[in-house]
């Protein structure tokens, strides 16, 4: 039985797709928001900083990318001094009506992970780095087990650099 195939039209965004001047596309997050898909990417500016765009669809496939892009680095606060190399790698859930994004906030202190959320996919709210260094693409799972809410976390360390683990809260 196939559970998932691949689209024969990929890719379904490309850097030409967007209308504002990045070097590349990819690493995109998608979720189901009313009758529409929203999908955060991530994009590289032409001086190698990263940062996440935003593009809507009806079909899930045929994508138009919003003409700002959703997230840029912080330029004030403790968030500025996290992410001054990009934020990336959006992953998205939805929980209780609210859309939570993990991401990957980039610096010379490493790679430590970033929450925020938004409820209206025009403004988003940063709350807290939630990992210390040097984790990506964390992801929260929609449901509780046991009370407790769950993520996978990748850890890249010498000790595990291409493990995912699952922590509780």
């Amino acid at each position: 039985m196939t559970l998932v195939t691949r689209y024969p039209n990929n890719p379904i965004l490309t850097k030409n797709d967007v209308p504002y001047e990045v070097a590349t596309v990819h690493n995109a997050g998608v979720t189901k928001y009313g009758d529409e898909y929203i999908m955060l990417f991530r994009a590289h500016k032409l001086n190698g900083r990263s940062i996440l765009g935003l593009a809507r669809s009806k079909d899930g496939y045929h994508f138009k990318v919003e003409e700002k892009p959703f997230m840029v680095p912080a330029t004030s606060g403790i968030f500025a001094e996290y992410e001054a190399f990009g934020v990336e790698d959006p992953r998205i859930t939805c929980i209780g009506g609210e859309y939570w994004i993990t991401y990957s906030a980039y610096s010379r202190h490493g790679v430590r992970i970033g929450l925020a959320k938004t409820s209206d996919w025009k403004n988003v709210e940063r709350f807290s780095l939630i990992t210390e260094a040097d984790y990506r693409n964390v992801v929260i799972f929609p449901e509780k087990f046991n009370g407790l809410y769950a993520r996978l976390d990748r850890p890249h360390s010498e000790i595990s650099p291409w493990s995912i683990w699952i922590s509780y809260s």
